[in-house]
Parts: C-alpha cells; structure tokens; sequence
C-alpha cells in the first residue's frame, strides 16, 4: 500500500477560527503532543471531527514554532452504506500524503466480536491497522480525533459500567513503544467540529459508520445523559474538563 502521490494543493488553506484553535493549542502545549521533526499519520473515518483535525493540522504546519509531517490514513471497515473512498480524490487535491486500507471489520466482527461492542470492535481493529502503516512508511505519531465530549462519555462508561475512573489518554505511547499516539481536541468540544467541518465546507461523510448507528450503543446513552445534563448546567463541560484532566496525562494509569 502507498500513499497517494503528492501534487500541488488545488484546495486552500481553510483557517479554523480562533475559537477552536484556543483549546487545540493549549492541549498540544499542556500535554507535549508534537515535537520537531515529528512524522505525523492522522487517523481520517471521513467524519467531522477528523476532517476538522486534518485542516486544524495542516494550518499548525504553516506557524507552529516546530516543524513536522503530515500525512492521512483511512480505513474502509466495508460496510454497507458507506464509502470512503471519495476521500482518495479530496486528498490528493489538498496536497497530502494518503493511506488508504479496505478491511471487512464488519464481517469480522460477527464471526469474533463477542461481547464488545461494534464500535470497540472496530476501532481496535483500526488501530493495529494504522500501526501497521505508520511503521511501515516512517511515521512516529499516529494523531487520532476524538474531543472532550467523547472524553467524557468515556469517563461516564467507564464509572458506570466498569468501577473505575478512566477516560481516553491525551498523549501516550504505544505498548511497543514505538508510535506515540495524541489527540489534539481533547479540550475542544464536538458542536466546534460541527460548526468549523460546515461553515468550511468539508466533505463530511454523512454518518460515517452507519453500523454504529444501527445499533443502541452505551456510549450513546451517556451522549444523551450529558446533553440533558447540560441544559440546565452551562458550565458543565468546564467542570468535566477539570475533573478529566489528571485522568488524561499518560502517566495516571498504564495503557
């Protein structure tokens, strides 16, 4: 598998509003996520919120004191109803480095998944996939897009369901110790996403994984909770981010 050759960017720069790159960079900076000379694969499902993070990145590569790489990768997990692979063309037209890997994670996950979830499933599966490829073309850092509100909802799962307080890392290293993996939009919420992939006009896949959507899932539900919660608690997500943010630094707990 190679990346798609690099042609001059058709496609310009489209600057995030200060807003979001606010939280953006004071989470790259409160949690050391890029280094100079780092070789950055971006995980892109062809949802919003890694669109975002693609264009939110390569605007860092135009100011941001260090210098590093930026390249995408997709992972089609073939499920019907959704297609991917129309992000080859946006790619090559922006100008970046591009993966792209076709793997039946649906069908693996009726014969394997057991009791996970399909998103779980899936997004295991995803992520010995992007290794892979990160290993095999060079990359150092594999950047991944989740953002507070999934922080949360992890948080909640994990109280919920599991006893424990835990939510997604910010910056951690690989059990191999060989990749670092970072998110960036740990302090940013889903609705800047949102807001930023429209008024861009970002190629936002609609529902880019329509099996999730098929099936009731508990994150879902602690979606729903938060949202209700928050109707009547405006400063709810500030309250979160302070509890979530010892739990986020990669030495609280071990991967």
């Amino acid at each position: 598998m190679n990346a798609l050759e690099k042609p001059e960017t058709k496609i310009p720069l489209v600057t995030p509003p200060k807003a979001l790159m606010r939280p953006v960079g004071r989470a790259i900076k409160d949690f050391d996520m890029i280094h100079d000379g780092d070789r950055i694969l971006l995980g892109v499902s062809g949802g919003k919120d890694s669109l975002s993070l693609l264009h939110i990145l390569r605007y860092l590569q135009t100011y941001a004191p260090v210098r590093f790489e930026l390249a995408a990768m997709t992972v089609d997990p073939q499920v019907e109803g959704f297609d991917p692979s129309i992000l080859k063309t946006y790619m090559a037209e922006l100008g970046v480095p591009y993966f792209y890997q076709s793997s039946a994670i649906e069908q693996r996950a009726k014969e394997q998944m057991g009791k996970d979830s399909f998103c779980s499933f899936c997004s295991r599966i995803k992520r010995g996939v992007m290794y892979r490829t990160a290993r095999d073309e060079g990359y150092n850092v594999l950047a991944l897009a989740q953002h507070l509100d999934d922080l949360a909802e992890s948080f909640l799962m994990s109280a919920f369901h599991g006893g424990q307080l835990r939510t997604m890392k910010a910056h951690y290293e690989n059990a191999e110790g060989d990749i670092r993996i970072i998110r960036p939009l740990v302090y940013a919420r889903e609705r800047q996403m949102a807001s930023y992939s429209h008024d861009a006009g970002l190629p936002v896949i609609a529902d880019s994984c329509p099996a999730c959507f098929d099936m009731p899932t508990q994150r879902q539900r602690m979606k729903n909770l938060l949202a209700n919660e928050e109707k009547s608690n405006k400063g709810l997500f500030k309250s979160l981010l302070t509890t979530l943010k010892p739990i986020m630094d990669s030495d609280y707990y071990s991967a």
